[in-house]
C-alpha cells in the first residue's frame, strides 16, 4: 500500500521562558531592559538598532563576573523575545549576533565555577535555535563553529554532574542541534562524522523526559534521508531505550521515540523485524489512542509498516485491538490522521479475518468518505480497502446501502491505481449480485429507508445481470424509484438517477435502441425500380405539386394499409385516375414511393423530418424507422427537445427512445438548460413506458 511521506520536518521550540530565566533575588532580568521589542508600533529601525545594542552587550559581557553574566543573561533573553519575530531574524544574524552568542558558549576553565551556570548558555543557545529554523541561516551557523560547542555542551553532564539548569542546558542543545540539521543533508553527515550521535543518544538515560524528547527529535531529524546516521544510531542499540519511552507519561516523549521508531522501522524489512522483537507492537497500539494528534499518526503508520511484516503479524495487530481506534482516526477532522490510518487499514485488509473485523466496527463508511480525497496516496489505499472489502460477500450489502457504488463511479481518481481498483470492484459487485446478496437488496427496496431504497436502486443499475432486471425493476417497482429520483429537486438525486438508467438501457438490451420496434407483420410486395414513376402497365397516377406520379395498384394494395383504404376501401379515390397529394413534396413523394417499390432508399438527413411524416401519414412502416434512424444520429443539446416533440407528434417510438437516452446521457449538459426540468418532468411517462417495454417485453437480452 502506499505509505504517506513522513511529516517529521522542523519543530518549533516550546519553552516557558518564565522558568528558564527566573532571576534570584529581587532583581528580575526585565528590570532594567527596554521593551521595545514587545511594543507592536515600534519601527523596524527601533528593533534593529535594540538588537545591535544587545549583539554589543553579549561581545562586551565575557567574563566570569556577577556582573557580566548577569548582563549577557538579560541581553539573552531580550535577543530571544526579539528572535521570536521573524521579520527581524535576519537582521539578527547580519548584526553578528552568532559569533557574539559562540563565545558564551565555551567551556569554563576547570575549576572555575560561573554565576548564572549554565543560564547564559541556555538563552544562547535558545537564540540560535530560533534562527536556525531559517534554512538560510544554518550554515552559517555551523560555519561559525557552532557543532563543536553543542557536542562539548552535550558531554558536560559527564564533569558537572547533574541539576535542573544543566538539564535545559542539555535540552536546549539537542534542540539546537535539531533545528540545525533539519532538512540539511550536508549538516546531518557533519553531526554524525563529528561524534554528535552517541551524546545525544546518552541523553536516553536521563530521568528528565525533557532531554529525553529532546534527544529523540534530533535524532530523527540527523536520520531522515540519511542512512549512515540510521547505521550509527542503531549500532547504538537505542531500541530498547526507545521502546521503553514510548510508555512514558508524558506526551512529547513518546511523542518523539514513536517517531524516531517508526523512521527506523521504515529503512527496510530487516529492521522492522527488529523493532518487533524490541517488543514495540502492544505500546505502538496502545499510542493509537493518544490524545497526541503527532503520536497517533506515527503510530497509525508504525500499524501499517509492521502489518506489511507477514500475514500473521496482521492477525496480531487485529488480535491486539488496533482495529477500533484506526477506524476512529478515519473519522477524525484531521486530514493526516485520516490518510495514515487509510494506509494502516490498507495494510490489514489483506486478511480475510480483518476484512470482517473492520467491517464490524464500522470501517466501511468512514473507508467510502476517504474515496473523495484529492491526495493520490488516499485514493490508493481507499479504494484498495473498498475492493478487498467488497470480495467478502458479508460486506457487499452494506457497501451498496451505505452508497458506496455511487462514490464509485462520482469520485475523481487522479490516481491510475485507485481507477484500477474502482473498475475491479465493480466487477467483483457484478460478479455478487445473485442468490443471498440479491435477496438482501431486494427486501431493502420493499422495507428499507428511502435513502437506503435509492442507494440499493441505483447500485442495481449498474451491477445486476439482464436476467434480474425485470424481478427488480418491473415486479419490485425499481424503476419508480429511478424515475422519482430523476424528477427530484436534488441535482446530485437526478444526475445519479440519469447515470442509472443510461446503465440499464445499454446494459439491457444487445441492440440498438433504435431496433426495438417490432417490425410490420404485414408481407411485404416489392416491384422494382424500373417501375417506379414508370406510365407503363400504370393503373393510378397521383398529382404531387402539379405533376403526375405514375404508380401500380397492385403494389401499393398488397403491402400499405394507408394505400389500401384509399385504393380499395370507401374513399372516393377508389375510383379516381388522378389522386391529388397535397402537403407533401414532389421529392419526398418520390422517395416513399421508391421505397414502397423497392424495400430501400437512401434517406437524406436534409429531407428526413418530412419524409419521416409522409412515412408516418401513409403507415410505411418501414421507412419510418429508417428516417427515425437517420434522425436520431443527428441528436444533439440543441435540437433534442424539437426532435422529442416530433418524436411524440409521429408515434416515433425508436427516435423517442433515442432522445430519451440521449436525455440521460447528456445530463450534465442538458441540465443546466432552462428548459431541461420540465422536458423531462413530460418525458417521465415514456421513461417507464421505454423501460418497461425494454426489461419486460421479450426483447433480446445480453
Amino acid at each position: 500500500m502506499d505509505q504517506p511521506p513522513s511529516s517529521a520536518g522542523r519543530r518549533s521550540l516550546k519553552r516557558n521562558r518564565k522558568q528558564e530565566f527566573a532571576e534570584e533575588g529581587a532583581v528580575h532580568p526585565t528590570t532594567d531592559c527596554k521593551v521595545l521589542a514587545l511594543e507592536p508600533q515600534q519601527s523596524h529601525q527601533d528593533l534593529l538598532s535594540e538588537v545591535v545594542a544587545q549583539v554589543t552587550i553579549l561581545n562586551s559581557s565575557l567574563s566570569s563576573s556577577q556582573s557580566d553574566r548577569l548582563t549577557a543573561k538579560r541581553a539573552a533573553h531580550l535577543l530571544s523575545e526579539l528572535a521570536e519575530n521573524e521579520l527581524i531574524v535576519d537582521s539578527i544574524v547580519d548584526c553578528g549576533a552568532v559569533p557574539a552568542l559562540l563565545q558564551h558558549l565555551k567551556a569554563p576553565e576547570p575549576g572555575v565555577t560561573k554565576p548564572y551556570e549554565h543560564e547564559v548558555e541556555q538563552g544562547c543557545l535558545l537564540i540560535l535555535a530560533l534562527l536556525a529554523k531559517k534554512p538560510q541561516h544554518q550554515q552559517l551557523i555551523v560555519d561559525a563553529g557552532a557543532l563543536a560547542y553543542l557536542m562539548d555542551l552535550l558531554k558536560r553532564h559527564k564533569t558537572c554532574g547533574n541539576s535542573p539548569a544543566l538539564t535545559g542546558l542539555l535540552t536546549s542543545a539537542a534542540n539546537a542541534i535539531n533545528n540545525l540539521a533539519a532538512g540539511n543533508s550536508s549538516i546531518k553527515t557533519r553531526v554524525g562524522m563529528e561524534g554528535g550521535i552517541p551524546p545525544l543518544v546518552e541523553l536516553f538515560e536521563f530521568d528528565d523526559a525533557k532531554p529525553q524528547s529532546a534527544a529523540a527529535g534530533a535524532l530523527l531529524s540527523l536520520a531522515l534521508k540519511n542512512n549512515e546516521n540510521k547505521n550509527q544510531i542503531l549500532k547504538l542499540n537505542v531500541l530498547p531505550t526507545l521502546v521503553l519511552m514510548l510508555g512514558s507519561e508524558h506526551a512529547t516523549t513518546h511523542c518523539e521515540a514513536v517517531s524516531v521508531i517508526s523512521m527506523l522501522a521504515s529503512y527496510s524489512p530487516k529492521m522492522t523485524t527488529k523493532v518487533l522483537l524490541a517488543g514495540s507492537l502492544q505500546p505502538v497500539i496502545i499510542l493509537l489512542r493518544s490524545c497526541c494528534f503527532k503520536c497517533q499518526k506515527e503510530a497509525a503508520r508504525l500499524v501499517g509498516i509492521f502489518a506489511r511484516t507477514d500475514s500473521d503479524c496482521k492477525v496480531h495487530i487485529a488480535q491486539r485491538g488496533a482495529i477500533p481506534p484506526l477506524i476512529d482516526m478515519l473519522k477524525s477532522p484531521h486530514a493526516e490522521l485520516r490518510e495514515m490510518s487509510g494506509f494502516a487499514i490498507a495494510t490489514l485488509v489483506e486478511d480475510p479475518h480483518n476484512q470482517v473485523g473492520i467491517a464490524y466496527n464500522g470501517g466501511i463508511e468512514p473507508l467510502l468518505n476517504l474515496l473523495s480525497s484529492k491526495k493520490k496516496t488516499v485514493q490508493h489505499n481507499a479504494t484498495f480497502c473498498v475492493y478487498r472489502l467488497a470480495e467478502n460477500e458479508d460486506n457487499v450489502v452494506d457497501i451498496i446501502k451505505l452508497g458506496g457504488v455511487q462514490k464509485l463511479l462520482d469520485g475523481d481518481f487522479t490516481a491510475k491505481s485507485a481507477k484500477k481498483f474502482v473498475g475491479n470492484t465493480m466487477e467483483v459487485l457484478q460478479e455478487k449480485m445473485h442468490g443471498r446478496v440479491l435477496k438482501q437488496l431486494l427486501h431493502l427496496i420493499r422495507f428499507g429507508e428511502k435513502a437506503v431504497q435509492s442507494y440499493v436502486v441505483l447500485a442495481l443499475a449498474h451491477l445486476c445481470s439482464s436476467d434480474d432486471q425485470k424481478i427488480i425493476f418491473v415486479d419490485n417497482n425499481g424503476l419508480a424509484f429511478l424515475v422519482d429520483l430523476l424528477t427530484s429537486r436534488n441535482l446530485n438525486k437526478k444526475r445519479e438517477a440519469s447515470m442509472a438508467l443510461y446503465s440499464l438501457a445499454i446494459r439491457s438490451t444487445s441492440i440498438s435502441p433504435l431496433d426495438t420496434t417490432p417490425s410490420s407483420m404485414t408481407p411485404q410486395v416489392y416491384l422494382c425500380e424500373r417501375y417506379v414513376n414508370n406510365p407503363a402497365l400504370s393503373d393510378v397516377t397521383f398529382l404531387v405539386e402539379g405533376k403526375r406520379f405514375y404508380a401500380h395498384r397492385i403494389s401499393l394494395l398488397a403491402s400499405f394499409d394507408a394505400f389500401r383504404a384509399m385504393l380499395d376501401g370507401v374513399y372516393r379515390e377508389k375510383e379516381a385516375k388522378d389522386i391529388p397529394i397535397p402537403n407533401i413534396k414532389w421529392v419526398v413523394f418520390e422517395l416513399m414511393m421508391r421505397f414502397i417499390y423497392t424495400g430501400t432508399v437512401d434517406v437524406n438527413l436534409d429531407l428526413a423530418q418530412d419524409l419521416l411524416r409522409a412515412a408516418d401519414q401513409y403507415l410505411v412502416d418501414g421507412l419510418k424507422r429508417s428516417c427515425e434512424c437517420v434522425i436520431a444520429q443527428d441528436i444533439s443539446l440543441g435540437n433534442v427537445s424539437q426532435l422529442y416533440e416530433l418524436s411524440d407528434s409521429m408515434n416515433a417510438m425508436s427516435l423517442r427512445r433515442a432522445c430519451i437516452l440521449f436525455l440521460l446521457e447528456q445530463f450534465e449538459k442538458l441540465s443546466v438548460k432552462p428548459w431541461y426540468n420540465c422536458l423531462l418532468r413530460r418525458v417521465a411517462p415514456d421513461i417507464i413506458e421505454f423501460f418497461r417495454s425494454l426489461l419486460g417485453s421479450g426483447i433480446d437480452k445480453k
